[in-house]
């Protein structure tokens, strides 16, 4: 018996053994360029799902991998990216050492927003900007406001208006299409402007934000696109958790400004399931200015409840396959003690008292967010496959107003669900010339309208289908220079049915409308060159186009028209003109950009001497730059700055002048003033940091008072300002770190350009004064 046994035991070793041989390994150690263990840097295989972080010491492992073909990719927050092709062996150990280079904002990350395909910023012929899991922290020590992080980082972008909306937050004087892991949150059909911040930064990885008129995901992004990376699991361990507390307040006008946020956050992976899950809670006190009166309250982000919780859970068949699912729930509400105390415009501001208001809490009611993807890697012909489907349900309620009979509150309903099928398939022709195709079918349904809380119907249900068949060409020519080329055909149908306008206290109103179909179909094209042979000069040109439906809620709830079929909804088709490059000259980068943005038909939304807004279809012309540099001084001190200019103007005389005395600026819901932000990073020792910010917005004054001695809304003359931010962090153990932020770190009392340009009492409002966030976070 005990030879039967040990002789079992000799054949399932070997079995074993020879099972296990039948793989290969990848193994080695990762360097920066001071020679020293490059930590947390990713190492993947790209022709499967396996992938690992390196240790503390800089090394990697790679098990149990098929024998064939791949690009082993290493890179990193922080650092740029090495792509090595090997070929691995039945059996084979093989040994890899790298040294990576540093980077100030991560350029050789991979991102997946650009062209629906996995790939780094050197293979992208556009203006991509991404916010790393370092950035948002950093930021968010600051202020957790996402409008805030993306005002005072993203070159390019307006700033915020400091309350829950985002009017006027546009990217290069346009339209911005924003997602959660490419589901769309804007609601353009009735654009309630609530999209920005609609997800907890504790919920998300990284923002990729792709500048310029894109159709790569339909309707919305003639300005470019800002899509939200929620979180990845832990791969390292079975299970981990994070929790972080903050204490917030206002320390030189503290009255009733206390309030917190915590946020718990579990992590793991076990066997071929992985997870990752958390909930953040954050009650905000009041807010006040410079000067230390309350904040005006409407539509204000002071004395409100935020709840946001995320899950994400994936599974690995093989290295080939790969199901994921992924919900995030966001929902904000403010109750609030003062109401408003209207100021006078560009004399006193308007101000919040004490008082009771009117109606329900206003706020973000939900924004329930849902995917579940399937990932296939080199399938049939060595393609990729990516298969999504998701759903988005969004309710939000606006403050109670007299602008109706008899007032009320009028609340947005939106919901989406889509279905998008992606694939990639590379030739291999000859070394020099690699090119490979992504090309799908995108599908959705949105439904959206505008009712008031009391059941009254302002806007009626819009019930839009949109089919969408796209592909994308890319070509890689002697291993530098990254040709893409793509189409994207747009097939949208909108259904609205007859209704009756709301009237309103004006007495307007009341008129029937027949409704019926609106149809048409957007053809979107897109080409680009990109050179990346050298690092100290990586140029590149696109052209690309990009479409948005008008406000089509907006249009028909007050039409003069009795008919649907009557109205002028036709899509504003984007092209948008580019040149801009990268350069890395040894401690020192840089990098710029040049664009101009044209479109045939507008839809910037004017106001008139009453109030009533109206709708211009004519011809635009938008151009501007963009600059970001950084230096590397030690690897103890970093500095940096970034600055955008744009201006824009509409050819009301449509004979394709710009400059005529007929002819007008956009005012400054689309058009930014002047915008610069600089930053020094300082690291006296490995477990101190901090980080101080200074941000600029420049004047802008473009219009002329109307007849009344005022200005129409969207045209008051812009001041600027200058403000400074502190971050700070300190790593008491592996484990323990306390952090410190204060937002205006000098309290001064300023206006944010929306306070200037729409001109009216109730808005001239002061931003905050200065704001503390206390905060320790422990990993275990």
């Amino acid at each position: 018996m005990r030879k039967l046994l040990l002789c079992l035991i000799i054949l399932l070793t070997a079995a074993a053994s020879q099972a296990q041989n039948l793989t290969a390994t990848v193994q080695g150690t990762v360097k920066n360029e001071l020679g020293k263990p490059a930590q947390m840097v990713t190492v993947a295989l790209e022709g499967s799902v396996l992938g690992t972080y390196t240790d503390a010491n800089g090394k990697y492992r790679l098990e149990n991998i098929q024998p064939g073909n791949y690009t082993l990719r290493v890179g990193g927050v922080g650092y740029g990216t090495i792509q090595k092709p090997i070929t691995l062996s039945t059996g084979q150990n093989l040994n890899i050492d790298f040294t990576i280079a540093t980077a100030s904002k991560a350029l050789g990350e991979v991102i997946v927003s650009a062209s629906r395909k996995v790939e780094s910023l050197d293979e992208t012929p556009a203006s991509v900007h991404v916010l790393d899991s370092r950035t948002l922290q950093l930021q968010s020590q600051i202020s957790p406001n996402l409008s805030n992080i993306l005002a005072n980082t993203v070159p390019g972008l307006a700033l915020n208006s400091n309350t829950t909306s985002n009017v006027g937050q546009t990217l290069r004087g346009r339209n911005v299409l924003i997602m959660v892991d490419g589901i769309p949150q804007s609601t353009p059909l009735r654009n309630g402007s609530r999209d920005v911040r609609t997800i907890d930064p504790e919920a998300i990885e990284r923002v990729e934000i792709v500048k310029g008129a894109t159709a790569v995901y339909g309707n919305g992004a003639d300005g470019g696109l800002i899509n939200y990376i929620t979180k990845q699991p832990n791969t390292k361990s079975p299970f981990s958790a994070y929790t972080s507390v903050t204490g917030t307040g206002m320390p030189f006008h503290s009255d009733e400004t206390f309030g917190g946020r915590v946020s718990q956050q579990f992590s793991g992976t076990v066997k071929k399931f992985d997870y990752v899950a958390s909930g953040t809670f954050e009650k905000t006190g009041v807010f006040r200015d410079g000067e230390g009166e309350v904040i005006n309250p409407v539509y204000g982000l002071g004395e409100t409840k935020m709840y946001n919780g995320f899950a994400k859970a994936g599974f690995n068949f093989n290295p080939k396959h790969r199901i994921e699912a992924m919900y995030n729930y966001f929902g904000s509400r403010q109750n609030s003690d003062y109401v408003l105390q209207v100021g006078k415009y560009a004399e006193t501001p308007s101000i919040g008292v004490k008082g009771e208001t009117q109606g329900e809490a206003e706020g973000t009611r939900y924004n329930h967010n849902a995917q579940l993807r399937y990932t296939g890697k080199k399938l049939f012909l060595n393609t990729d496959v990516d298969v999504s489907a998701y759903l988005q349900s969004f309710s939000t309620v606006y403050g109670w107003t007299p602008y109706f009979e008899n007032g009320g509150q009028s609340t947005i309903l939106s919901n989406k669900k889509g279905l998008r099928l992606n694939f990639y398939t590379p030739f291999e022709l000859t070394s020099y010339l690699q090119p490979g195709i992504t090309y799908g079918v995108d599908y959705m349904n949105d439904v959206t309208s505008q009712p008031l809380v009391d059941g009254r119907t302002w806007v009626p249900e819009m019930d839009l289908k949109n089919i969408a068949p796209y592909a994308q060409l890319q070509v890689n020519l002697f291993n530098d220079f990254i040709f893409k080329s793509g189409f994207r055909y747009d097939n949208v149908n909108i259904h609205v049915d007859d209704f009756q306008q709301l009237v309103l206290a004006s007495g307007a109103g009341g008129n029937f409308v027949q409704g019926g179909q609106l149809e048409f179909g957007a053809f979107t094209f897109n080409a680009g060159l990109r050179y990346a042979g050298l690092k100290a000069f990586k140029p590149f040109v696109s052209m690309s186009q990009g479409f948005s439906m008008i406000d089509v809620g907006r249009y028909v709830r007050g039409a003069k028209e009795d008919y649907l079929s009557q109205m002028n909804l036709e899509p504003v088709i984007v092209n948008n003109y580019e040149a801009g490059f990268h350069s890395q000259l040894g401690k020192f980068s840089f990098s710029g950009a040049y664009f101009i943005s044209t479109s045939e038909l507008g839809a910037n939304l004017k106001a008139n001497e009453e109030g009533t807004y109206s709708i211009e279809r004519a011809p635009e012309h938008v151009e501007g730059f963009e600059a970001v540099a950084d230096f590397f001084v030690s690897d103890k001190l970093t500095i940096g700055a970034n600055a955008a200019y744009s201006e824009g103007k509409v050819d009301l005389n449509n004979n394709d002048k710009f400059n005529d005395v007929e002819d007008s600026y956009l005012n400054g819901t689309r058009i930014p003033p002047f915008k610069s932000t600089a930053y020094v990073n300082f690291k006296p020792t490995a477990k101190l940091n901090l980080n101080l910010q200074w941000i600029y917005s420049g004047e802008r004054d473009k219009f002329a008072r109307n007849s009344k001695g005022g200005y129409n809304s969207g045209e008051g003359p812009v001041q600027a300002f200058n403000i400074f931010n502190l971050a700070g962090s300190y790593q008491v153990s592996q484990k323990l770190n306390l952090s410190l932020g204060i937002e205006n770190l000098l309290d001064q009392a300023y206006y944010l350009p929306q306070a200037y340009w729409y001109g009216r009492d109730d808005n001239f409002t002061r931003a905050n004064g200065a704001r503390v966030q206390l905060g320790a976070s422990y990993k275990w």
